[in-house]
């Protein structure tokens, strides 16, 4: 009993302080009992500058879809709900400082639907200028060189379910067409697929070989570039939308460092980090439809080159060590150092579990320069 009472005594000392201290986390300000449980959290959590954000309270999430859910969930947070629903865009998430603005935003934000590429009138298309070896004045001007690609693919084997590449697209930066063409399969064709691709038996005959496909896009990505130069060089990054599915029907390799893929990219997919659709992701972020009949790979190829845009834009304030994907600031400080730590300065060494793609933009690369 008497144990009992100087536990009381002790707490009734200062019943203030015991009933209401908590370390607050200053990225997304959950609260915790102890530091170290803070502390726990925050190597855990990878917050940093380039994690979505709220543009009222400025609080982190891990996913753009998380921001929307906090903004216009079935709970959102009160007031930063009242501010978007009057200044901020539903696509971008942003928030405005006056009506006029968001206006204006909107008035160049929201791009219109591409034209689709009208199939039968170009069985193979490649652009005629000077694309190879054009980067090096590209990346004087915005960082390196990006080009789309998508493919459409017919199905083989008994069931039909063997993925075979029939048509090959892509896009630079600016939506201009660099190359489509139709492929001819290696082996028979069970499944046309029809619906989704509108291709037939006829659409590939003339198809070009699978073989000097791959040459064609190796011409276009590597630019008579090593793997060694990648970085800084002529080569081109990658964008699409799954893209490991159609490297492996086009049966090439490409490094992974120069892929952007919309599919895997962390802030895009779900908060149970399964990736969204590429329908989904340009009806919730471009505000337009693709998909609605035949897959047009042109569409797709455009709509992806705009979500990477999008994201490549983000200004975050990159400094220093921030242009570096580094996955943790964690490992070289020790615990005892760490719960001394303010929430401030725990943030300051947190570090993304992802490379940001605003990293790709001229403005960061001069930082780590």
């Amino acid at each position: 009993m008497v144990a009992t009472f100087v536990s009381m005594d002790a707490q009734l000392s200062d019943p203030i302080k015991s009933l209401t201290t908590r370390h607050k986390c200053s990225a997304c300000f959950k609260q915790f009992k102890r530091k170290e449980h803070l502390v726990e959290h925050m190597k855990i959590s990878f917050h940093s500058v380039h994690q979505p954000r709220c543009g009222v309270c400025q609080k982190h999430c891990r996913s753009f879809e998380s921001v929307r859910e906090h903004l216009t969930g079935p709970l959102p947070k009160t007031n930063c709900s009242r501010i978007f629903s009057d200044h901020g865009c539903y696509f971008c998430l942003k928030v405005f400082d006056s009506l006029n603005s968001l206006s204006k935003h909107k008035e160049t934000y929201c791009p219109s639907t591409p034209a689709p590429l009208v199939i039968n009138s170009m069985p193979c298309v490649e652009l005629q200028i000077n694309f190879l070896g054009s980067a090096n004045e590209n990346h004087s001007d915005e960082g390196p060189e990006a080009v789309a690609m998508d493919c459409e693919m017919v199905g083989g084997g008994s069931d039909g379910t063997l993925n075979i590449c029939a048509r090959v697209c892509l896009v630079d930066k600016d939506e201009n067409l660099i190359f489509h063409t139709y492929v001819q399969p290696w082996i028979p064709v069970t499944n046309y697929r029809y619906e989704i691709t509108g291709l037939t038996e006829e659409h590939l005959k003339d198809g070009m070989p699978l073989k000097e496909v791959q040459e064609k896009l190796m011409e276009i990505l590597y630019d008579r570039e090593s793997i060694g130069t990648l970085h800084g060089g002529r080569a081109k990054l990658l964008v699409g939308h799954g893209l490991e599915h159609d490297l492996d029907c086009l049966r090439l390799n490409y490094p992974v460092q120069m892929l952007r893929d919309t599919a895997k990219y962390l802030p895009l997919m779900k908060t149970n980090l399964v990736s969204h659709s590429l329908k989904y992701l340009t009806r919730t972020y471009l505000g337009y439809d693709i998909q609605s009949g035949v897959h047009d790979p042109y569409e797709d190829c455009v709509s992806a080159m705009r979500l990477y845009k999008r994201i490549r834009g983000l200004d975050h304030h990159v400094v220093g060590n921030d242009t570096q994907n580094i996955t943790s600031g964690f490992d070289s400080w020790k615990s005892k150092e760490l719960v001394k730590m303010t929430p401030d300065e725990l943030y300051k060494i947190s570090r993304s579990n992802y490379r940001c793609w605003c990293l790709d933009s001229k403005k960061a690369m001069e930082h780590s320069n």
